[in-house]
């Protein structure tokens, strides 16, 4: 069973607001969002996203503490849309077609330079969540290590693959390196922040007492992404050339997902599942 967490406030809407993947929600909005004729929504809508998450936390969890992330949320957001107010048309239009690039390095460079000064971004919000006993623990500060240099690194490759599609290609709203490389990668990164640490924790559980559910399986982390491969097919049907690719995703999908379904369901289930405490 998980932890119960040890914040101000519990229940379903406070352990939302404690994920890490929440501070990350409006960059995240942010350079999907961005591109040519696009720059002021995409700014207003993570703008929004920030105020609200902000407010929402300070009223559900009374006692929780700035975090890194949520800094940086408020600092970039609101210096973007100062920027995008005064610029020129020149200075907008490179802003419509790089933002995008510069929101994901940023995060990077925040993923990265937390772990470089010992202080991984998740960390603050995993802290939350479990016993203070654990904090310090190898296994616990391990764990945000690995799940904050993952997130680095799908920040890294989204900036990557826009960075392709503007200098490259000179298309910002190629379909590849502006929706599906991103989303495919945001997508990685989110399954794998709620698999590994439950990985860790089985594997603890087992090496302490010799027993116990066995960690999930590989399948369980891939599922979400075979399941992406259909729509994704569907998508270069619709708004590409590449008619024989769309197919090729669609049939591949289908048929790696049916694997993958059967490989995590020939897995134990979990404690929770089968009512142990």
């Amino acid at each position: 069973m998980r932890t119960k967490a040890y914040g101000t406030a519990t229940g379903p809407v406070a352990g939302f607001l404690e994920n890490p993947v929440i501070g990350m929600a409006p960059w995240i909005l942010f350079s999907l969002l961005v591109g040519p004729g696009r720059f002021e929504i995409a700014v207003g809508v993570a703008l929004v996203a920030v105020v609200t998450l902000i407010v929402l936390s300070r009223l559900v969890n009374r006692g929780t503490t700035w975090k890194l992330l949520e800094l940086a949320d408020v600092v970039f957001f609101a210096a973007l849309a100062v920027i995008g107010a005064l610029a020129s048309e020149g200075t907008l239009r490179w802003l419509e077609t790089y933002a995008g690039e510069v929101a994901n390095i940023t995060l990077a460079v925040i993923a990265f330079g937390s772990m470089a000064v010992g202080m991984p971004f998740t960390i603050q919000y995993a802290r939350e969540q479990v016993d203070p006993a654990l904090w310090h623990t190898p296994g616990f500060v391990r764990t945000n290590y690995v799940i904050t240099g993952v997130w680095g690194l799908a920040f890294l490759v989204a900036a990557l693959a826009g960075a392709f599609g503007d200098l490259v290609l000179h298309n910002p709203n190629n379909i590849w390196t502006g929706w599906i490389i991103q989303i495919l990668a945001i997508v990685a990164a989110l399954k794998f922040t709620v698999w590994y640490p439950d990985v860790v924790r089985a594997r603890a559980t087992r090496e302490a007492t010799g027993q116990g559910p066995e960690p999930p399986r590989l399948a369980g982390l891939l599922l979400p992404l075979a399941g992406l491969l259909v729509p994704i097919g569907i998508a270069v049907l619709i708004f590409d050339d590449m008619w024989w690719l769309g197919v090729a995703l669609i049939v591949a999908g289908s048929l790696l997902t049916k694997s993958l379904q059967s490989q995590n369901q020939a897995a134990p289930a979990p404690p929770e599942a089968r009512g142990t405490p």
